[in-house]
């Protein structure tokens, strides 16, 4: 890889700040990186990403030539499935050339009936960078819509109202604002709104006419640093529910729709380490809770008696299969499950009939549920897709168990997904845990090892998600492969798996991952020259650990806005999400917790080593992870590592935690990670085009 006609990298300067903390003299030379706005660490972001681009610079053509194939796949003009909601279809629309959706309505019941522009991106966007939709709900009379915003990519929205009968947005704002929820009169808004720390803590009611948004009344404040609140009603209409939760306890309180003044009801008071929701059903209420095992069961009671004395429960703990979630209709139950982890649904009809499992075609997936706005139906609509198939939206008539495909997104070009192959994979951990692998290579690849990247993520209980990538061939049609290692930490199989890779077992989330690396060369799929590995977020810390351990476990490594200074973060209660999130990393302000966390975090771990190549990515607007981490982390790489491995920090100056909002940006950013992995691997110019099947023209240089 020929550098010699780039810039130099960039040197942040030292500027040691010191600490002591239980006993050990902490030194942090890059702390001043964290001063947002500060000329000087524009300038550094900024020399960071020239230094990026003229590292590049030779991949100009491959990257142009990634784009194009991106978005020869996509259909640019498109429509989504509409959905039903009280006498309108709703769906959202995309048009060639415009980065953002149009979300639309026309009458249900009128044939021909014109459409009518509920919200434009595009136009709301046009002054901005950056554009993202938060809150959209319509009143039930269909007139007001309340909608929020984000121009920044800082996930801080801004709440208004639209008159959708004459196209006016009313006068009001509501900053900082979250969940909405409309009452049954059409006239009275609950919203939440965060407090400088970014936790939703208080809930507001306010009348909403012609003349605009009122006054508002605050109805619920949160106190504990540790929950954050949010409002919604119910698919039957007839209930508010306001939930307020930490990551590990909950407690949710109704209030009757149609009586917006009246006193909130709690359904369960809080418990430590206990977790459930709800899911109304006119006077019924379901409750799943994991009371009696961490992977919850399902109970009801009747709203006016409440209290756990009179629970009748409908499904009991299972330790293997993982209740994730309830959706009540007025004829049945939709239950949510994961088992062997895999999504799983059920329906629970409501007559006496026995439960069922919906069948589902391939080995490993990816199910959720669709827009299910109508209470009175015997239809159901969810999302399938897997590692070949192409997201679609499926409609199952729960009594006729009839199902039908309403959309498939079509893949443009010469998409064949027989010229690919999934697996899955079991690995044994150190410890004989028994690791899942998603894997999807080129077909032909069984003659020998291949280029492979390997994705991982591993906490808060999410399951990494086995979905369709249309992007994704433009580097299976260069012969390389790519898996999902799910990891301890992850949702999987379970509450038990993310126990077991969070707070003092975080180790495992770690130890998992190389174990899958370890296997993956040693079954001969790869080899260390070939193999690059990818996090995004807390799937960031997770890679800057493993790198840490064995710096040698693989050729490159994508960081994607990185969770990397663990224990600075942890210890700063002002940044944003901070305390909640002592239930999953710790509190370094305590021995023990300082003890684990200081073990693995990747920041405070950079050591002398030849690290592989790296491309980290950040956003200058991120409120989940500061951009300081990543920049802190590559000023410290650069100064600590040895070799002479490319080290790209990007920064988008005008994002947030997912990057780019208009899709088109979005695929450029995607063209360059792929091309910082085929110029890593020393690709010949046969691979930009796409059509080399032949992984032996990769050549390591």
């Amino acid at each position: 890889m020929d550098q010699s006609k780039s810039l130099a990298p960039p040197q942040a300067a030292v500027r040691p700040v010191r600490s002591l903390l239980h006993g050990e003299n902490r030194v942090d030379e890059y702390a001043w990186l964290r001063e947002r706005g500060d000329p000087e660490v524009t300038s550094y972001l900024e020399a960071e990403n020239a230094y990026a681009e003229s590292i590049l610079a030779s991949t100009n053509l491959l990257q142009e030539s990634l784009y194009q194939e991106m978005l020869g796949r996509i259909k640019q003009t498109d429509l989504s499935v509409p959905y039903p909601d009280r006498g309108w279809l709703y769906y959202s629309r995309t048009t060639e050339g415009s980065q953002y959706r149009v979300y639309c309505r026309r009458e249900r019941d009128v044939p021909g009936a014109p459409e009518v522009v509920v919200l434009d991106l595009n136009r709301l966007a046009e002054q901005t960078s950056y554009m993202a939709i938060g809150a959209f709900a319509v009143n039930d009379s269909g007139q007001w819509l309340a909608y929020s915003t984000d121009e920044t990519g800082y996930r801080q929205y801004r709440l208004q109202v639209k008159d959708l009968e004459t196209g006016e947005v009313l006068p009001g704002v509501v900053e900082r604002a979250g969940s909405v929820a409309w009452s049954q009169d059409g006239q009275t808004l609950f919203y939440s709104v965060e407090d400088e720390s970014k936790r939703h803590y208080r809930i507001f009611r306010v009348s909403v006419s012609a003349q605009g948004l009122g006054e508002s009344t605050m109805v619920y404040e949160e106190e504990d640093q540790a929950f954050s609140v949010q409002v919604h009603r119910s698919r039957c209409g007839r209930w508010l529910i306001l939930t307020t939760a930490s990551h590990t306890t909950s407690e949710v309180l109704l209030l009757p729709a149609d009586r917006p003044m009246g006193q909130w009801q709690v359904v369960v008071g809080r418990i430590p380490e206990i977790e459930y929701d709800v899911a109304p059903h006119g006077q019924t209420l379901y409750i799943r809770i994991n009371d009696t095992g961490r992977n919850f069961r399902l109970v009801r009671t009747l709203i006016d008696q409440l209290g756990r004395d009179g629970w009748e429960e409908v499904r009991p703990h299972d330790a293997n299969v993982m209740l994730e979630g309830v959706d009540a209709f007025e004829s049945h139950l939709v239950l949510w499950e994961r088992e062997a982890g895999l999504p799983e649904i059920r329906i629970l009809p409501l007559t006496g009939e026995a439960i069922r499992r919906l069948s589902l075609p391939d080995a490993a997936y990816d199910v959720s549920p669709a827009p299910n706005r109508e209470w009175k139906t015997h239809l159901f609509r969810f999302h399938y897709e897997s590692l070949l198939t192409p997201p679609s939206v499926f409609e199952e008539d729960v009594f006729q168990r009839d199902r039908t495909l309403l959309k498939q997104t079509e893949v443009l070009g010469d998409f064949d997904p027989t010229r690919y192959r999934t697996e899955r994979l079991s690995v044994t951990a150190s410890d004989g845990t028994s690791i899942p692998v998603s894997l999807i290579v080129p077909a032909e690849s069984d003659a020998g090892p291949i280029p492979l990247l390997v994705e991982g993520y591993g906490a808060y209980g999410i399951p990494y998600p086995l979905s369709f990538s249309s992007t994704r061939l433009s580097l299976l049609d260069r012969g390389l492969g790519l898996a999902s290692a799910h990891v301890r930490g992850g949702g999987e199989l379970g509450k038990a798996w993310h126990d077991a890779g969070r707070m003092a077992q975080k180790d495992h989330t770690f130890d998992d991952f190389l174990a899958v690396l370890d296997s993956l060369v040693s079954q001969h799929r790869t080899t260390k020259d070939q193999l690059f590995i990818e996090g995004g977020s807390a799937g960031g810390l997770l890679i800057g650990a493993v790198l840490n351990r064995d710096p040698t476990c693989c050729r490159g490594a994508l960081l994607q806005v990185p969770f990397v200074d663990v224990i600075n973060t942890m210890l700063d209660a002002s940044l944003p999400l901070t305390v909640g999130e002592y239930e999953e990393w710790g509190n370094p302000h305590e021995a023990e917790s300082y003890r684990w966390m200081r073990s693995y975090c990747p920041y405070t771990n950079v050591r002398e080593a030849a690290y592989p190549a790296m491309l980290v990515r950040t956003s200058y607007h991120d409120s989940q992870v500061m951009y300081w981490e990543p920049a802190k982390y590559v000023a410290r790489m650069r100064a600590r590592r040895t070799g002479d491995a490319p080290l790209l920090l990007v920064t988008n100056m005008g994002a947030g935690h997912g990057g780019a909002s208009g899709r088109y940006d979005r695929l450029r950013e995607i063209a360059l990670d792929y091309a910082f992995i085929l110029w890593v691997l020393g690709a010949s110019s046969s691979l930009a085009s796409g059509t080399c099947s032949d992984t032996s023209a990769m050549t390591v240089s």
